[in-house]
C-alpha cells in the first residue's frame, strides 16, 4: 500500500523540481547565447567546464602540459565550431565534452605520430650502410620538424602542422583557424626561416 506524502515532503519535492528545471533552462539560455557568438557564454562556460575538460585529459594522456593544451584546444574549437551547435538539440556541457573526447584522441595520435617518427630515426641510424644516404636524411629532417614543430607556440604551431602534414593551402589554413591570410603566411614565412637554419646548422655539424 502506497503512503501518501506528508506535506512537508511534497513541498521539499516541489522545491527540488523547480531547481532542476531552473537549472536546465538557465543551461538552455547560455547554450543560445554560446550559438549566438556572445562572448560572455564562452567565458562562462569557460569558468564552469574547464577544470572537467582538464581531468579527462589528465586522465587520459597523464601530463599536465599536453592537458592544458586540449584544455585550449576544446574551447576554441567550441568556439569556432558555435554555429554548428543546437542548444535544443545538446546541453551545452555535453556537447563540450564530446569535442573533448575528440582532442584527446587527437593528442593520443600526435603522441604517435612522433612515436612513429622516432623509431624511424632510430631504425635509420642503424641500418645498413646500404640504405640510400638520401632516405636517412629525410627521416632525419621529419624528425628535425617534428622536433621544431614542439618548440613554437600556437597558431604558428598549428599552422605548420597543417601544411606540413596536411599538406593544405594557405587559403585553406586561413580559412579553418579563422585567421587573416596574411597572418598565415607570415607564420609559415618565419617558421620555414628558422628551420632552414635549424637545418643548415645539423647538415653543417654532420660534416
Amino acid at each position: 500500500m502506497l503512503h501518501p506524502l506528508d506535506p512537508a515532503q511534497g513541498r521539499a519535492l516541489t522545491a527540488d523540481n523547480a531547481a532542476l528545471d531552473e537549472t536546465e533552462l538557465e543551461l538552455r539560455r547560455l547554450g543560445r547565447r554560446f550559438a549566438d557568438g556572445d562572448e560572455s557564454a564562452l567565458a562562462e562556460a569557460f569558468r564552469r567546464w574547464s577544470a572537467l575538460v582538464h581531468t579527462m585529459a589528465l586522465r587520459s594522456l597523464g601530463s599536465a602540459a599536453d592537458s592544458e593544451d586540449v584544455v585550449q584546444q576544446v574551447f576554441v574549437a567550441a568556439w569556432r565550431g558555435r554555429t554548428r551547435y543546437d542548444p535544443d538539440r545538446a546541453r551545452l556541457p555535453a556537447w563540450i565534452v564530446g569535442i573533448t573526447r575528440h582532442q584527446i584522441a587527437d593528442a593520443h595520435e600526435a603522441r604517435s605520430r612522433t612515436r612513429r617518427s622516432q623509431e624511424a630515426a632510430t631504425t635509420a641510424a642503424t641500418a645498413s650502410t646500404s640504405q640510400p644516404s638520401s632516405e636517412v636524411e629525410r627521416v632525419a629532417d621529419r624528425i628535425v620538424i617534428e622536433d621544431e614543430l614542439q618548440q613554437l607556440g600556437d597558431p604558428a604551431r598549428s599552422i605548420l602542422r597543417m601544411a606540413f602534414f596536411r599538406d593544405l593551402t594557405h587559403v585553406q589554413i586561413a580559412q579553418e583557424l579563422d585567421l587573416p591570410l596574411g597572418t598565415v603566411k607570415s607564420h609559415v614565412r618565419r617558421s620555414l626561416i628558422r628551420l632552414r637554419d635549424r637545418l643548415e646548422v645539423d647538415s653543417a655539424a654532420h660534416r
